[in-house]
């Protein structure tokens, strides 16, 4: 286990919790506030780095990624010393991403070029909708006109830039999710990604939903009518997905993203971010306290925000390993499983690669368009359940 991260790469996740406003669909850890002690917080966040990395010593760095919350309200020189701190305790990656999410109403030039020359070269940039009247209803800050300004500003300082979208909101028919990621695709470069719509726990919009006001969201049918499109749309544009939600020309896949889909080993830091590592005596994950103020004291007062590290049962390792390969492209290494413990139910995997959901190809199982589509059915039917 201890080489894990040789196989499948070894990525640092630096998480800045803090938000100008809360979105109704969003359910990742991300906090209103507008005082923020920018130096207490980047030595915490440096403290907790050296932390982990007397834990993952003699390690090759293949990608840092900064989420959140919206990591573009961090002032360039904290990103700067992060990174610069991230270089020092492992070995760079010739090659190493660093990417950097970035809310339109964040955006100036200034600031993206201090992030550049602090060693960012990537950004992704959480466009949501082309159309202002949705992404009033989605809760953005931003117009149409701001989320395009900040995606060319990125784009000139950088090829390697990627947008969000979300699609099957509501009141939205096949016909306008077609206009509008036509237009979308016209000024994608490498990557995009594209969510659908959902509903979840405790957001806004749950609370919205179960008292019958949150209307017009597609049913069954039309949501995998939306999604084909969107695979067709993009196949043609040379974009086809990579991962579920995830689309790039060949060779231009988030690399962050990728680690955590071959079960790859990171470090989580901040509020609420969590980890996978792979050390001599197994496979640990990691959590880090979730609400800011109690990470920043922890930190302050152990070294770490981090609130539990557990070691991974063999099931538990071989079932992530197999509910994240199939959502990508180019699925899973059965030989990998094997080496991991894991098993598939063989009646099920059987049954599947008959329906024409899975295939097998040179030791690697992976799903069709027709399984990706009924993903969690089919990995009802495969995931082997011990008697």
């Amino acid at each position: 286990m201890t080489e894990n991260w040789q196989r499948a790469g070894f990525g640092l996740y630096i998480h800045w919790p803090f938000c100008a406003a809360k979105c109704p669909y969003c359910d990742f850890n991300s906090h209103v506030t507008t005082m923020v002690d920018q130096a207490r917080w980047r030595d915490a966040l440096l403290r907790d780095l050296a932390h982990w990395a007397g834990k993952t010593e003699g390690r090759v760095l293949t990608s840092i990624f900064f989420g959140g919350g919206t990591p573009s309200m961090m002032p360039p020189d904290t990103v700067a010393a992060l990174i610069d701190a991230a270089r020092r305790h492992w070995t760079p990656a010739n090659d190493l991403e660093i990417t950097l999410e970035a809310n339109p109403t964040s955006v100036d030039a200034a600031r993206f070029a201090g992030y550049v020359d602090g060693g960012v070269n990537r950004f992704s940039v959480g466009l949501q909708a082309l159309k202002n009247d949705d992404l009033r209803a989605l809760g953005r800050l931003h117009t149409v006109a701001e989320g395009r300004r900040a995606f060319d500003i990125a784009r000139d300082l950088t090829d390697r830039v990627s947008f969000d979208l979300i699609y099957a909101r509501q009141g939205q028919a096949l016909a306008d999710w077609q206009t509008e990621l036509t237009a979308a695709l016209k000024i994608a470069g490498e990557h995009l990604s594209l969510y659908q719509l959902t509903i979840e726990d405790g957001t806004a919009f749950s609370a919205r939903y179960a008292a019958g006001g949150l209307t017009g969201l597609p049913d069954e049918d039309l949501s995998v009518d939306l999604y084909n499109l969107t695979q067709d749309l993009c196949g043609a544009a040379g974009l086809p997905r990579y991962e579920t939600s995830n689309h790039s020309r060949p060779g231009r896949e988030c690399r962050h993203n990728l680690i955590y889909w071959r079960g790859g080993d990171w470090v989580g830091i901040g509020p609420g971010a969590h980890g996978r590592l792979s050390l001599f005596d197994g496979r640990w994950s990691t959590v880090a306290e979730k609400m800011p103020q109690a990470w920043l004291v922890q930190s302050e007062k152990v070294g770490t925000g981090n609130k539990a590290m557990n070691i991974l049962p063999q099931t538990d390792i071989s079932d992530e390993y197999v509910l994240m390969g199939l959502r990508t492209r180019e699925g899973m290494d059965l030989a990998h499983l094997d080496r991991i413990g894991g098993r598939l139910d063989p009646a099920g995997l059987a049954e599947m690669v008959g329906d024409g959901h899975l295939q097998l190809h040179d030791g690697w199982l992976k799903t069709t368009e027709s399984g990706a589509l009924l993903l969690n059915a089919v990995l009802r039917k495969i995931v082997a359940v011990d008697p």
